[in-house]
């Protein structure tokens, strides 16, 4: 058999998996059944397939003309049923446009199964994503919502150049590093939202940490203020909240600067170990077993977005003149200011100058962790203030000692 006609066997029959998963799916749902289930999607992304393959230019015109009867079948199962659920008219018109992609490129045929895949978990997450939907407030919501469409409006408006009027900094890159922390956040308070009350103090550290790790310790050490007996578990949930931290920051590294990522790995990797197994320790000698949960507030507001933007704007054009006048004493000097109040943006500025060859990666590293101490000192002083003193000095003593893993790992790099 001659190759092309192998290539196109195999599409087509990528393309009838897609319909068939896809299918399955929709026969199992409420909505399968009397209106379309296993064997009807299958054909629609064949239908795609061989359109696409044959007549590529008609494929327009055949989204159309399947879309009609679609829709009079949609009518007759609002009448039958009255159910008004436009879930299983989409996925069927999505199931026709896979298929077409599955028989355009390589490239669209691997995109239509990853597409595929994404349909399948978001059809049958249905029970899940209402649950987050209805944990999520009204005003939380229009706040989410405000900051999708100022990143989609804004974003594609902003110049992808350096502007000399902003003293040399590039205004889209800056925006994308404010939805990219932004997505970290959002993410980690979804699932804590998801989780609810059946969290614990686990999940309540790290899915803290990765929102705002300075607001869970303070909210830690304010619990610890109302139950002073509650100090061994709150002080877990502290330092996990705030080793939490370091991971976060490889995540950023790792998409910013790959190249550095495994040299940042070794200290930050080193810190969270350490960290992780004196907080286990802790854990495990408590006898409390209440379950503690932080204040975590949606982080899709628009008003930290642009003073994060702000602050990393300022980090950057300030590492890189402190870079020129100061050299690597100057980067460790911002690294440290920086580092007290946020970690976030001197690890995405100091990676940047990593890529952009401003700086070497030792330095980077270095910075990287000079910040990361720096923050984890002020967690410490937190618990202090706003907790009680058994608190302060426990969370002050892990902490500390996880300062000088970095501290030592550093020394010897």
């Amino acid at each position: 058999m001659p190759e092309p006609s192998l290539s196109l066997g195999l599409s087509v029959a990528v393309a009838f998996g897609i319909g068939a998963i896809i299918g399955m799916e929709r026969e199992q749902s409420e909505s399968g059944g009397t209106y379309a289930g296993s064997r009807t999607f299958p054909l629609f992304a064949l239908y795609g397939a061989l359109v696409s393959a044959f007549f590529p230019a008609g494929v327009p015109l055949a989204l159309f003309t399947i879309a009609l009867p679609l829709t009079v079948a949609y009518a007759a199962k609002i009448h039958i049923e009255g159910d008004m659920g436009l879930t299983t008219l989409v996925a069927g018109l999505v199931t026709v446009v896979l298929g077409a992609m599955t028989t355009h490129s390589d490239r669209a045929m691997i995109a239509a199964i990853v597409t595929a895949g994404i349909v399948v978990v978001l059809l049958s997450s249905k029970g899940w994503i209402h649950g987050v939907a209805d944990n999520i407030g009204e005003a939380e919501r229009r706040a989410s919502v405000k900051f999708i469409v100022v990143v989609l409006v804004v974003l594609p408006l902003l110049p992808d150049r350096n502007l000399d009027v902003l003293l040399g900094l590039n205004p889209r890159y800056v925006w994308l590093m404010v939805v990219f922390v932004s997505g970290l956040s959002f993410a980690a308070y979804l699932l804590g939202e998801t989780i609810g009350a059946k969290r614990g103090i686990v999940a309540t550290g790290v899915l803290g940490g990765f929102v705002s790790s300075t607001a869970t310790a303070m909210s830690m050490a304010e619990r610890t203020r109302e139950a002073p007996s509650l100090y061994h578990i709150t002080a877990f949930s502290a330092v996990i909240a705030s080793i939490v931290m370091f991971p976060r920051a490889l995540v950023e590294v790792a998409v910013v600067n790959p190249a550095l990522f495994p040299l940042v790995l070794v200290p930050l990797g080193g810190m969270t170990v350490a960290g992780a197994a004196i907080a286990a320790v802790v854990y495990w000698r408590s006898t409390a077993h209440q379950q503690i949960e932080a204040q975590i507030q949606n982080p899709f507001h628009l008003r930290p977005a642009l003073v994060f933007g702000a602050v990393f704007a300022v980090v950057l054009l300030v590492s890189e003149y402190a870079n020129a006048w100061f050299g690597v004493s100057g980067i460790y000097g911002t690294a440290f200011v920086s580092g007290l109040a946020d970690v976030d943006a001197i690890t995405l500025t100091l990676s940047t100058l990593s890529a952009d060859g401003e700086i070497s990666d030792t330095v980077a590293t270095t910075g990287i962790v000079i910040a990361a101490i720096a923050n984890t000192l002020v967690k410490a002083g937190l618990t202090w203030v706003l907790g009680t003193r058994a608190l302060g000095r426990l969370v002050t003593a892990i902490l500390g000692t996880v300062a000088i893993v970095g501290v030592v790992i550093v020394l010897l790099l």
